[in-house]
């Protein structure tokens, strides 16, 4: 089954993967005329509040919750795993993917505004499987990709998360993984248990810090490779295009490895394409529907252009400053390169990285959540929040190489039915985008 998923796992996220959602980033952001210009306006806007809106939690706990889920340890070992296999190049590809991600995320969030529905209760549910079927009319693909996030969110969004707490912590300070995962148990599920506004207020609150907390390690450690940060950067830009400029005991590559590795893992760690994001979006109080847009645009740029493309040059400047780091595995490559910085740099990582993945657990457990809302109503999400905790415990302690290749799976199948939305509901987004942005009208209720 493993050898199975792995395959299936390496089909779903090759070429025509990475060519269908690039070439969708790419086509959005010309047909909405650049919206990546407006990132300013988007950051503004995410810590605003819209008192008389509609929604459950402010534009900032949306935002916050979704980057929860985002931010994970795909941002500090995924890119060192696409430099250890595409070589340095590969990190200005995840960056320029994060790029153009921005005009998805764009996307995304405005058609969940736009489809999303008010239960009994007065909520507010949305996400892909309401514009498909909203706007759509294609239910049975809808609830496709409900059934894939209700599956996703156990595997990337769970026990992966859960082993790697336990792995750290085992390894970095000798606590068993049935201590760490009961802990973990218990205080995700104080959390969860609480609902959306508990995780949003909880994620509003931890984000913010340890991101900051992440960035400032970075600099600190980019000031002490000071003299190799910019011999970093010029190599990184130019080994994306002219392989030939690789030194100092990188691996040789290929500029369509470099770029395929880049681009897979940008795509990867923003999100930006999956659906997952616009779920809680739609939560969002906000006026319009291009308010949360870009409110939720601004998630794909903290996470892919700044965290992502630190980490990267953290990572390659440090691999020059050190050339005796091994760099033929991600895992290993990221636990040296940050080792090798006096004080800050192992407890910078296990910071991060228990920080990153417990956050991840918080905002994954509203997206299945919400999926099995829309498969079988109400009477079950407390069901799924009891199995969603129980499985934090089995992932501390379970061997998790089967689960990442099904959960690998299961997020390039939601994938699909999503950007089938974004393209054929393209003209929803530019109508949308034409009365409220072109037109200077974001303060415009809906």
């Amino acid at each position: 089954m493993n050898i199975f998923f792995e395959q299936l796992s390496t089909f779903l996220w090759g070429w025509p993967m990475v060519i269908l959602l690039l070439g969708t980033h790419i086509f959005l952001t010309i047909r909405l005329r650049v919206p990546q210009l407006r990132i300013f306006t988007a950051i503004k806007l995410s810590v605003k509040r819209d008192h008389n809106a509609t929604g459950d939690v402010s534009q900032f706990g949306a935002l916050a919750t979704a980057l929860a889920a985002t931010i994970g340890t795909g941002n500090i070992i995924g890119v060192a795993t696409a430099i250890a296999l595409g070589g340095p190049g590969a990190v200005l590809w995840c960056w320029l993917t994060g790029v153009f991600g921005i005009s998805t995320k764009y996307a995304e969030g405005l058609l969940a505004i736009k489809y999303r529905q008010q239960t009994s209760e007065g909520k507010m549910c949305g996400g892909p499987m309401y514009a498909l079927e909203h706007g759509l009319g294609w239910k049975t693909l809808a609830r496709l990709f409900a059934i894939f996030t209700a599956c996703a969110a156990f595997g990337i969004g769970n026990t992966v998360q859960a082993n790697a707490i336990a792995t750290i912590t085992e390894t970095t300070y000798g606590i068993s993984p049935y201590i760490t995962g009961a802990i973990v148990c218990f205080l995700a599920g104080a959390v969860v248990l609480g609902g959306v506004k508990s995780i949003a207020r909880v994620c509003a609150a931890l984000v913010p810090f340890m991101a900051l907390f992440y960035i400032i390690g970075c600099l600190y450690i980019l000031t002490i490779n000071a003299e190799y940060v910019w011999p970093a950067i010029k190599l990184i830009c130019e080994s994306a295009f002219n392989p030939s400029a690789l030194g100092g005991g990188f691996v040789g590559t290929t500029v369509m490895t470099a770029a395929r590795y880049g681009i897979a893992r940008g795509l990867f760690s923003n999100e930006s394409g999956l659906g997952s994001a616009p779920i809680v979006a739609a939560a969002a109080q906000t006026r319009n529907p291009v308010r949360q847009a870009l409110v939720s645009s601004s998630g794909t740029f903290w996470d892919t252009v700044v965290i992502c493309a630190l980490t990267g040059i953290v990572i390659v400047s440090s691999i020059i400053h050190y050339p005796d780091i091994n760099i033929t595995d991600g895992a290993a490559l990221t636990k040296l390169a940050f080792g090798k910085i006096p004080y800050v740099g192992a407890p910078l990582l296990s910071f991060g990285l228990l920080t990153f993945a417990f956050s991840t657990i918080l905002g994954w457990s509203y997206y299945g959540e919400r999926a099995m809302e829309y498969l079988k109503g109400k009477r079950w999400t407390i069901g799924y929040r009891v199995a969603y905790i129980t499985a934090i415990f089995i992932g501390s302690i379970a061997n998790l190489g089967i689960v990442w290749n099904i959960a690998d799976c299961m997020n390039a199948l939601m994938a699909i039915p999503n950007l089938l939305s974004l393209i054929f509901l393209n003209g929803i987004i530019v109508h949308e985008t034409r009365k409220y942005l072109w037109r200077n009208r974001l303060d415009s209720e809906m």
